[in-house]
């Protein structure tokens, strides 16, 4: 079973669109997944097509009210998910000075772990307690990174958050997998932009990319996966196989 986060502090770089396609591709191949939305906007609840006005959410789970099995939701293509509420707005103060507060996340889990082969969550846009706590959480870290030059002024803070957490609350986290996203082959700054992105993270790198494409950007209003809303788009194309190359991956280790 893995645990992956995905992160990245910078917004608008496709980890919500990610996160939702990448763990709905997988529950189209047959993995048992999990996604879990701790974003305060809970933008990949919305975009599954779920309400963010629940009584049982992370928020719940995290404050250990609910036990994180009872907050799942079941999807109808496999997808089980554990949305997003808008308490979690208030999780930086709501848990300040509770004992253990970085890896409430990872007690909850473990009481789940082994009915999963994939658990994503999916973080906020920032360094935090609820980011905190994915990543005391993961075993490894997705990093979608937009094929721009401001894109990439943002990622020794990453790493380097990366890198403290491992040292002090999870010796195991790793980044498994970085991801282009807005890709364009015809423009060169996008191209420049991923080999520069491959010498800094070598191996962890995708060979899939993430095309641009306006049927990734309409799905979410439709509460639904790109599978589901545009399955013969560009952006299904990508999403499957970066799900297959990530299966691929599986196979290797």
């Amino acid at each position: 079973m893995e645990i992956i986060a995905l992160m990245n502090q910078k917004g608008g770089v496709g980890k919500t669109t990610a996160a939702v396609n990448i763990a709905a591709g997988l529950a189209r191949s047959g993995r048992r997944v999990l996604l879990i939305d701790l974003d305060p906007q809970a933008h990949a609840t919305l975009s599954l097509g779920i309400s963010d006005e629940l009584e049982k959410t992370a928020f719940e789970v995290l404050d250990e009210k609910t036990p994180a099995a009872d907050a799942i939701i079941k999807r109808v293509d496999g997808l089980a998910v554990i949305p997003s509420g808008l308490q979690l707005a208030a999780a930086e103060l709501h848990f300040i000075g509770v004992p253990g507060r970085e890896i409430l996340l990872r007690g909850a889990l473990d009481q789940i772990g082994a009915d999963f082969d994939y658990i994503f969550i999916d973080c906020p846009p920032y360094i935090g307690v609820l980011t905190m706590n994915a990543l005391a959480a993961a075993t490894g870290v997705y990093i979608p990174i937009k094929t721009e030059f401001l894109s990439t002024r943002g990622i020794s803070q990453l790493t380097q958050t990366i890198d403290l957490i491992r040292q002090r609350l999870n010796p195991r986290l790793k980044i498994t997998g970085v991801l282009g996203t807005f890709y364009d082959n015809r423009r060169t700054l996008d191209r420049e932009i991923m080999e520069t992105i491959r010498r800094i993270f070598g191996a962890a790198v995708f060979d899939t990319l993430i095309r641009t494409g306006v049927t990734l950007a309409e799905a979410p209003g439709h509460g639904k996966t790109i599978f589901e809303h545009a399955p013969t788009s560009h952006g299904a194309e990508d999403f499957a196989a970066l799900c297959q190359e990530i299966i691929t991956r599986e196979g290797r280790k």
